[in-house]
């Protein structure tokens, strides 16, 4: 069974970066597109960021210009860059396959931007 283990999340203040990580056991990366998705407190799940399996990214509007999805396919690890954070980005981030999860979720990782 796929597991998808999220890191890299903090504490950090508004204006500042975070770098995430997700390790994917099994070997779902090489064929799948993947996702970076979010939930706030009190509302729906989102999808922040996605990448095909040839590399092309895709961004929420609310994001563009200021996070940076990646994959090493060989690592099968995706990262977030996320730069000029907001109080706004504060949520549990997850990675799954895109454009829809298809496999169980993960912890995610708490990203909060507070000063």
């Amino acid at each position: 069974q796929v597991q998808l283990v999220e890191s890299g999340g903090g504490l950090v203040q508004p204006g500042g970066s975070l770098r995430l990580a997700c390790a994917a056991s099994g070997s779902i990366f090489s064929i799948n597109a993947m996702g970076w998705y979010r939930q706030a407190p009190g509302k729906q799940r989102e999808t922040v960021a996605t990448i095909t399996s040839g590399g092309r990214p895709d961004y929420a509007d609310s994001v563009k210009g200021r996070f940076t999805i990646s994959r090493d396919d060989a690592k099968n690890t995706l990262f977030l860059r996320m730069n000029s954070l907001k109080p706004e980005d504060t949520a549990i981030y997850y990675c799954n396959t895109a454009p829809r999860a298809t496999v169980p979720w993960g912890q995610g990782t708490q990203v909060t931007v507070s000063s």
